[in-house]
């Protein structure tokens, strides 16, 4: 058996949906490439050098997330952990810590490697509850017993706060590859994390184009100056067509949840991308990090999917996923 063979057989037993979906994304890049390889051509006097590196980045993070998605939950659970990891280094390297918060620094990484440890094992009620309960009460306490109370109440509100948003926020994204094959699933447990991501990159990109096209009221003009309300409800009639219309091909929704989804997950992709500006603001930096090129950060890029990932999750066991 040749190697093509083998990639071959490997392909058939993906769900056609899936593939569907993500040929469609390797087809949208493709399109964006050639635009950028034109457009400075037809307006040589502008430089297009950083949408030349956005689109390069994209391509890296397609094939990454496209490869772990094909390869099953365990290489898509140690990308989101990759991630959370990463945007939780971020988040603490820019939060105002004390020399004496060392330990919990080190703790907060634990509590990352248990908190996926749990998503690897299955064990979904312990995942529930471990980091807005146990760790809630024993990040402070930690802290309470090295001895220092300078700053006390902001650190450890801090910790908590960076702990929800990159490691638990986003392990929900990671969780649904533990959707047994029992369910209902027209595109497979893979298909419930591509249509979570399509959705929410495609609401960023639908606000950004229909603001840059028609943006001219702006909405939060002291915390995030290049959003309007064009952009906003733009992006938030077009990401809802297209989970309306694309949701029951890579989802069991359908009816009340799939409309709820479609209305309320746009607003939430929204409100993480101004709230994550508002923390950036508040800390006086522009980009969490250039960990991607033309994008910043890690959690520059994930800042919406952290708060899309753990409604999407919510409404899907609310209404389709028995297991949850």
């Amino acid at each position: 058996m040749t190697i093509f063979d083998s990639v071959g057989e490997f392909l058939a037993a993906q769900p056609p949906a899936l593939l569907m979906g993500l040929a469609s994304v390797v087809a949208l890049l493709g399109v964006a490439a050639i635009i950028a390889a034109v457009l400075p051509l037809l307006k040589p006097e502008k430089s297009y050098v950083e949408l030349r590196l956005r689109i390069s980045s994209w391509w890296g993070m397609v094939a990454m997330l496209a490869g772990a998605l094909l390869a099953g939950w365990q290489a898509t659970v140690a990308v989101f952990a990759l991630i959370s990891f990463m945007g939780l280094r971020e988040f603490l390297s820019l939060a105002p810590t004390r020399r004496e918060d060392r330990f919990a620094i080190l703790a907060a990484y634990l509590v990352l490697v248990a908190s996926y440890g749990f998503i690897a094992a299955d064990l979904y009620m312990f995942y529930l509850v471990f980091i807005p309960v146990w760790v809630f009460l024993g990040m402070p306490f930690l802290m309470a017993m090295l001895g220092q109370t300078r700053g006390y109440l902001a650190t450890a509100a801090t910790f908590h706060w960076g702990l929800v948003t990159c490691v638990y926020n986003l392990g929900f994204a990671a969780l649904l590859m533990r959707t047994p094959a029992s369910e209902n699933l027209p595109a497979g447990p893979a298909g419930l994390v591509f249509f979570l991501l399509l959705a929410t990159e495609f609401n960023d990109v639908a606000q950004y184009v229909w603001g840059k096209l028609f943006g001219r009221h702006k909405i939060m003009p002291t915390i995030s100056p290049n959003k309007t309300w064009e952009g906003f409800i733009g992006g938030w009639i077009s990401a809802g067509l297209l989970i309306w219309f694309a949701g029951p091909v890579f989802t069991p929704l359908s009816g009340l949840g799939l409309a709820i989804l479609a209305v309320v997950l746009p607003v939430a992709g929204f409100a993480g991308d101004v709230t994550m500006s508002a923390v950036k603001r508040d800390i006086g930096v522009k980009d969490t990090s250039h960990a991607i090129p033309g994008h910043g950060g890690v959690l520059d890029r994930a800042d919406s999917l952290t708060f899309t990932a753990p409604l999407y999750f919510h409404l899907l066991a609310l209404y389709a996923l028995d297991k949850f």
